[in-house]
């Protein structure tokens, strides 16, 4: 006959803990999905109404330059380097358009910057102001036809060629005084291939 042993509960967990309740349960819980819900929510609901805010903007700026050809934006820096356009900080809005062909390489890019951005920009090119000269247009009619720009008062254009030997590009260069505050700058750099 075997004599039977008193039956114990062993708890694997750790100590037996209450029952929880079911509306403490229902509270945990209902918290645990509100915090999710604002983890998930609030940067979706950022990323959408930053979205919107973006796409508009280039929209605004697309439909400035779609009548001109040009493109809303900064060129590459492959493009900056390779045209030697050195577009200064600050400069908004920037557009460019590129042609490629077998003969010639046109990059045209219109930047509007300060003062302190148009020296920089010269700087950059081992130019200053005194090398602009006034009323002098010297974008050629062809490349004003391509990009749509218009240079008709003369007395607040300023103009200069900087002639590269190959391979670097020659460019041509055209600034719009009429705000001095924020000049208005147009490149034409052209490299032989």
């Amino acid at each position: 006959m075997t004599a039977s042993l008193p039956h114990q509960s062993v708890h694997v967990n750790g100590p037996h803990r209450p029952a929880e309740g079911r509306r403490h349960r229902n509270r945990r819980r209902a918290l645990t999905l509100l915090i999710i819900g604002l983890l998930i929510g609030v940067p979706a609901g950022y990323l959408v109404i930053s979205g919107y805010q973006s796409r508009n903007s280039g929209k605004d700026k697309e439909s400035a330059y779609s009548a001109t050809g040009l493109t809303a934006g900064w060129p590459s820096k492959v493009q900056r380097r390779l045209y030697q356009v050195p577009i200064p900080h600050p400069a908004d809005p920037v557009a460019y358009y590129e042609t490629n062909n077998w003969k010639t390489s046109r990059l045209y890019v219109q930047f509007q910057t300060s003062q302190a951005g148009l020296d920089s920009f010269l700087e950059g090119l081992n130019l200053d102001r005194d090398d602009l000269k006034k009323g002098h247009v010297t974008i050629s009619a062809r490349d004003q036809k391509i990009t749509g720009w218009a240079f008709p008062v003369p007395s607040t254009w300023y103009g200069l060629v900087k002639h590269g030997k190959n391979p670097a590009p020659t460019e041509d260069i055209v600034v719009n005084q009429s705000d001095p505050a924020n000049p208005t700058v147009y490149v034409v750099s052209r490299t032989v291939p």
